[in-house]
């Protein structure tokens, strides 16, 4: 067992009968107190398109949050995007000069809703505590989440000591180009901390909330294959070979049967073939053509590859080459793979973040909460700092339908949340981190 989980399982085991201190029992009835103004605050940010190519929506939504967070003294700053092609990020940092571990917390302005969409507009039924609109949940309710959290721990007094970074990214969903520009900053930050807190929404498992200690890569990977044409008549012959489809056929079966592994998925998501094919610039249509008679050219297929680590990763991505590199007879393939989010394993160091998020929900009165299987939810902006910090994601609220135009959000969470999150970070901020 690692000196800091070990440390922190005795701490834990003699403050058995711990309960929440004066400041941490303030910061609850705080975020109680201000729960229709968080509400309101969710209904204004929707309100904004903020669609990752909104360039002046996504803007907008950074000058209406800034406020807030020079309101708590923090230092506020727009990072222009115009070097990886998005509108940009805003981080607020807020340097309090304590000895407490240095906390990096990550949200996002953006929704994968641009102003063509018809889903624009947030809206709650009278009584209901359940709203939907567009980021209500993903990520309009995280930012809520945070901006809650700190304004309680203002008000007990946790916020003046305490060594904050804010990361607001404009781009989660549609990350720029090219990625060393776009996460630089957030990668910087990264560095600089001892502990990240993701705002993306709660995980929640047959109605109990759950803890995310690990979130998976997102990988991209193109086949190309080619093969020679010819009278449909003359195909396996030693002259024709297999033609394009088949051999892309081939590796694709292969890859089905060879690459299974724990934790691991792959999938093919756009295959064409024929005699003649343009691909689309950005890689997501192709137009085709072919015909019965005639032996295709050309074939290509491209999908995603997800992986627990980086170690994972490499080994499965050498299955694939070896696989796109042993060809059928009169065929060739070319096989490209790109890294766009790394994994964000399950260590142990981010397990022992959880037994301090249970100890908090015990004091809170709140049920504890197991492990999500990171297999269930995708990737986000934590992922790029994985390996530089220890890390909890999921501290956002609790919603549905992300990313379809019946996004919801249970407006409740966002004050459970925000009561995990102002107590954690004032615990984590009194005393020297340990863990890594």
């Amino acid at each position: 067992m690692p000196t800091a989980i070990a440390a922190l399982a005795l701490s834990l085991s003699a403050s058995a009968s711990a309960e929440l201190l004066p400041p941490e029992q303030m910061m609850a009835d705080t975020v109680d107190a201000e729960y229709d103004r968080s509400v309101a605050l969710l209904e204004q940010l929707v309100n904004i398109n903020s669609g990752t190519h909104n360039f002046e929506g996504v803007k907008a939504m950074a000058d209406a949050v800034r406020p807030e967070f020079e309101a708590l003294g923090f230092d506020v700053q727009w990072i222009d995007g115009s070097a990886f092609g998005r509108a940009g990020h805003l981080f607020a940092r807020h340097e309090g000069g304590g000895r407490g571990a240095k906390m990096l917390l990550i949200a996002h302005l953006d929704t994968v809703f641009e102003p063509d969409s018809p889903f624009q507009t947030y809206s709650r039924e009278e009584g209901s505590n359940i709203a939907a609109g567009p980021g209500v949940d993903d990520d309009k309710g995280g930012i809520v989440v945070i901006l809650s959290a700190l304004r309680a721990m203002q008000a007990a007094g946790t916020l003046e000591k305490a060594n904050i970074v804010v990361a607001l990214t404009g781009d989660e969903e549609s990350a720029g180009s090219p990625l060393s520009a776009s996460r630089a900053d957030l990668l910087e930050a990264g560095k600089w901390a001892d502990v990240a807190l993701d705002f993306e929404g709660l995980a929640t498992e047959n109605g109990k909330d759950m803890g995310t200690i690990a979130r998976r890569s997102s990988n991209s990977w193109t086949v190309r294959t080619s093969g020679n044409t010819g009278h449909s008549s003359r195909i396996f012959s030693a002259e024709a070979g297999d033609g394009a489809i088949y051999e892309l056929a081939r590796i694709l079966s292969h890859f089905r049967a060879e690459l299974p592994e724990e934790s691991a998925t792959f999938n093919v998501g756009l295959i064409a073939g024929g005699t003649d094919l343009d691909l689309a610039e950005n890689g997501l249509s192709a137009t085709v053509s072919g015909k019965g008679n005639i032996i295709a050219r050309t074939a290509i297929a491209s999908g995603d590859l997800r992986t627990l680590s980086e170690e994972q990763t490499d080994r499965i991505v050498a299955k694939m080459e070896d696989i796109v590199g042993t060809n059928s007879p009169g065929t060739d393939a070319e096989f490209t793979f790109t890294r766009r989010y790394p994994a964000m394993p399950p260590t142990q160091a981010n397990r022992a973040l959880l037994v301090w998020l249970n100890v908090v929900n015990r004091d809170l009165g709140l049920q504890e909460q197991g492990e999500y299987d990171p297999a269930k939810r995708g990737a986000g902006d934590i992922n790029f700092i994985a390996a530089e910090v220890d890390g909890l994601a999921g501290m956002g609220p609790a919603g549905s339908g992300s990313h379809a135009p019946s996004e919801t959000v249970d407006l409740d969470s966002i004050r459970r949340q925000a009561k995990r999150a102002a107590v954690l970070m004032s615990r984590l901020a009194a005393s020297p981190y340990l863990a890594r």
